[in-house]
């Protein structure tokens, strides 16, 4: 009889053969998850051995991941920001990046929180969700032009115990917001910002699961980018700070179209990888 130690160790060399990324850590997720374990519980039982009605769900979930569907989509969900986050076709998934990105607009906002956000393109609602729980005084808009992401978004609030906090709202960029909805302390967005060829680079997780209305813009991945910083001045409060997740290669451009447009202070920053990654800028003061 197989022990999840042995199963552990078979799992994650089928995950190497499929060239899995953290081929270990999955087969790990996968075996707990089965198991209706904490991941971390496994290593208190190693020895444990397993039936055939505990292998056979196993089994299962390895295949799918060994043909690169998502592990997130396997276990329905990912921990993002202390909240749980259903993970499915309908938005991407969230990335570790964006809690950087959080953690550094939540530094900007050290003095004085904002009261209103804006997120646009939520997806999973992930963003929107994270600043209703980092500021709680603050109310939260978030706009998506899928209704299948704003349904997502929407289960992922009620999870969470945050749909007061949040109004989700259908439609293109600002063209969604309600008429008493129009200006912002803050602005974030993590737009599609991936060139066609880029996307045609990534990883079969990618291709294959996340929505690519999710991630790809016209003009070498700019488009979104700079039609959401060309009209964000409009909608920013002065003072206000207009927050993205870009590509690698968009931050000179940005910086150029945000001093054309009136905003101050614009500056691409790196994430721990020490790659460009985010991009700020503001409305000056009155």
């Amino acid at each position: 009889m197989l022990t999840i130690l042995d199963v552990v160790r078979r799992t994650t060399g089928f995950f190497e053969k499929c060239a899995v990324p953290q081929p270990q850590l999955d087969a790990e997720w996968i075996i707990a998850h089965s198991l209706n374990l904490a991941r971390m519980d496994l290593y208190l039982q190693f020895e444990r051995p397993l039936g055939e009605d505990q292998l056979a769900p196993i089994r299962k979930l390895v295949k799918r991941r060994g043909a690169r569907e998502p592990l997130q989509h396997l276990i329905g969900f990912v921990d993002f920001f202390g909240l749980r986050i259903t993970c499915d076709k309908r938005a991407l998934i969230p990335r570790p990046e964006t809690e950087e990105f959080i953690e550094i607009i939540n530094r900007e906002f050290a003095a004085k929180p904002p009261c209103h956000i804006l997120d646009l393109g939520t997806g999973s609602g992930a963003l929107a969700l994270a600043f209703a729980k980092i500021f709680p005084s603050a109310q939260v808009v978030a706009t998506d032009i899928s209704s299948d992401a704003l349904e997502l978004a929407q289960e992922n609030a009620a999870t969470n115990k945050l749909s007061d906090k949040v109004s989700f709202h259908l439609g293109d960029w600002f063209e969604a917001l309600p008429k008493n909805e129009t200006t912002f302390d803050l602005i974030v967005s993590n737009p599609p910002y991936l060139s066609h060829q880029e996307w045609e680079c990534t990883q079969r997780e990618v291709r294959e699961h996340d929505p690519k209305l999710a991630l790809v813009s016209e003009n070498e991945g700019c488009d979104h980018l700079l039609n959401i910083l060309t009209a964000a001045k409009q909608h920013l409060r002065h003072g206000g700070l207009l927050a993205m997740e870009t590509g690698e290669f968009h931050h000179e451009l940005l910086i150029e179209r945000a001093q054309e447009v009136g905003l101050c202070d614009a500056r691409g920053m790196k994430d721990l990888s020490k790659k460009p990654r985010f991009f700020l800028a503001a409305r000056p003061p009155e």
